[in-house]
């Protein structure tokens, strides 16, 4: 049990770096409503001058990096004001603190510096960190977990190391003054987004994520390390759009994606990882997005699901906290009447995240929608797209029923309540983001990109994907009432992420330990330990023993051993 004081200081530490992203967000507040009138600004901050010799920090300011500046430092400030109430148990607040504010500086790192080398430091720091908060509650399934989110994240932080080593050749690393950057580099640079933002077959490392705390989840899942992908590839666009095949197997890896986590998440029981899944799945939006159109417009839906889904995971945090860590959606029902504070959030987030009029999303995905729609994409292709916008409002919609119009599924004693000021006031805030937020950044960007204009029957076409998901989930929710579940094998298919973790992170984790354990035999308890100091001792015993001296001569392996120490100087020089 944590000491008053303690738990006191830890909230005072707390609410200093909540206030202090909040006045960070204040100040960016009147640039990100200014409408950009400047296209960008670059700063060149020097940091230490060295006779002919100066170290300078530059600094980015334009559309991409302080509205993403603007939203990231809201969500993490709501996120920290939320963790008073959610790791009140927890014995170690200050590393929590420190790992968070770690995260939302890693963060600043990628979206302000226009370098390759800065760009790493936050590349890199988001993934070390995230580690350290997926691992926080240490026991073996968040190492587990933690294990395979690093080893995913380290093949794109191996991809983008290799392609700053390829822009050699530019004499520079800044962003603002590439004019071409090679194939080679384009193409890694391409795999490192696919590994951050969990496109397939990198997919398995999201969903296990999910043992970190919820609020680092809000906070991940939102705006900072699964965004970065996508933020990376909106930075380098002019670069990748040289090449066709690379607007091709995004668009194809982004539909793959976003339909294998709509169709697990249709069949998922787990609260977490159907929130988790939904991000995947509108990540994979993004993707497919991004070379359709203007990636303003994939900036503007990032930005409007950052709101939503900072926010339908804080209500779903509360729900797991005031019952017990239970994240079985089929042991909870009927949250409307106890918990209409967190009911309204959670309602909110998930018709924000359906698409439906007048919230976050609706704006952005009437955009993508139509633009897709006016594109020269093939028709299967077009209605696979559409498709998955359905399957979205399918299973948001069977989520908001099991859990909070359903029947009562708790306990008779049980008594939950959501009268926490650190709980309502985070979700006050997000919720108001996620009703307003769309129509007030269409508005800030108007000045970046021009809606596109369609036929009035093009216009109405957004809603089609909407009105068939809804009547999916209905279906859906009637036939869980009307049939048992079962565990067929279909199910389990789908739920596995069409065996992604055995396919693609069991057999790293597998060569990693056979590669270890062949390591050990061979050199720990082979002919290293022979040639040393255990090696030495037995023929020394051998040879020193009388009665073994009559049985077996000791000749052979003292010239065994001494010949082997003699080969091992010849070894080395050679």
């Amino acid at each position: 049990m944590k000491s008053p004081l303690n738990l006191s200081k830890s909230v005072t530490v707390n609410k200093v770096y909540s206030m202090l992203l909040i006045l960070f967000a204040l100040i960016l507040l009147p640039l990100s409503l200014s409408k950009f009138l400047w296209k960008s600004s670059l700063l060149e901050w020097s940091l230490m001058k060295m006779g002919p010799a100066s170290i300078i920090l530059p600094l980015i300011l334009d559309t991409k990096s302080i509205l993403f500046a603007e939203v990231v430092m809201m969500i993490s400030s709501s996120v920290l004001w939320y963790s008073y109430y959610y790791m009140d148990t927890d014995n170690t607040p200050p590393r929590f603190t420190l790992l968070v504010v770690l995260f939302v500086l890693s963060m600043s790192l990628l979206i302000f510096i226009p370098s390759l080398i800065a760009l790493i430091l936050g590349w890199d720091g988001l993934g070390l960190v995230s580690f350290c908060l997926v691992i926080y509650y240490q026991n073996k399934k968040s190492l587990a977990a933690g294990v395979i989110t690093a080893l995913m994240n380290r093949v794109g932080d191996a991809c983008l190391i290799a392609a700053m080593a390829l822009c050699l050749n530019l004499s520079h690393w800044n962003l603002m003054s590439m004019n071409q950057v090679p194939s080679l580099a384009q193409a890694l640079l391409f795999l490192a987004a696919m590994t951050k933002s969990a496109q397939m077959p990198f997919s398995a490392w999201l969903p296990a994520a999910m043992a970190a705390p919820t609020p680092v989840s809000a906070l991940v899942h939102s705006s900072t390390l699964v965004t970065a992908g996508v933020y990376i590839l909106i930075r380098f666009f002019p670069f990748l759009t040289t090449s066709q095949t690379f607007k091709t197997s995004t668009l194809l890896l982004g539909l793959l994606t976003a339909s294998m986590a709509s169709l697990a998440a249709i069949k998922e029981n787990d609260l977490k990882k159907v929130i988790a899944l939904s991000t995947l799945s509108q990540l994979g939006l993004m993707f497919s997005a991004l070379f359709l159109m203007s990636p303003m417009i994939c900036l503007f839906h990032l930005l409007t699901h950052a709101l939503f889904k900072a926010l339908l995971f804080l209500a779903a945090g509360n729900i797991i906290h005031l019952h017990s860590s239970t994240q079985d959606i089929r042991l909870v029902g009927h949250l409307s009447s106890s918990l209409p504070t967190t009911s309204a959030a959670m309602n909110i987030a998930n018709f924000a995240l359906m698409g439906t009029p007048f919230l976050a999303a609706f704006y952005s995905k009437d955009l993508i929608i139509q633009a897709t729609e006016l594109s020269l994409i093939p028709g299967p292709i077009l209605y696979w797209f559409l498709a998955s916008l359905a399957l979205t409002a399918a299973y948001s919609l069977r989520l908001s029923f099991l859990m909070l119009w359903s029947s009562y599924n708790q306990p008779p004693t049980s008594n939950v309540t959501d009268s926490n000021k650190n709980v309502y006031s985070p979700m006050t805030t997000l919720s108001i983001g996620a009703i307003v937020g769309g129509a007030i950044m269409q508005w800030s960007l108007s000045e970046n990109f021009s809606p596109p204009t369609s036929p009035m029957l093009l216009t109405v076409s957004p809603s089609i994907p909407l009105i068939s998901g809804l009547i999916l989930g209905a279906l859906l929710v009637l036939f869980s009432y009307s049939n048992p579940p079962s565990k067929a094998p279909m199910a389990f298919f789908l739920t596995s992420m069409w065996h992604l973790k055995d396919l693609t992170s069991l057999p790293i984790n597998l060569s990693s330990l056979i590669l270890s354990n062949n390591s050990k035999n061979l050199l720990d308890h082979g002919w290293n330990e022979i040639m040393t100091a255990k090696g030495t001792q037995k023929t020394l015993t051998e040879t020193s023993n009388p009665s073994s001296s009559t049985e077996k001569s000791p000749l052979p392996s003292i010239l065994l051993t001494t010949g082997a120490v003699m080969l091992i100087p010849m070894i080395l020089q050679l």
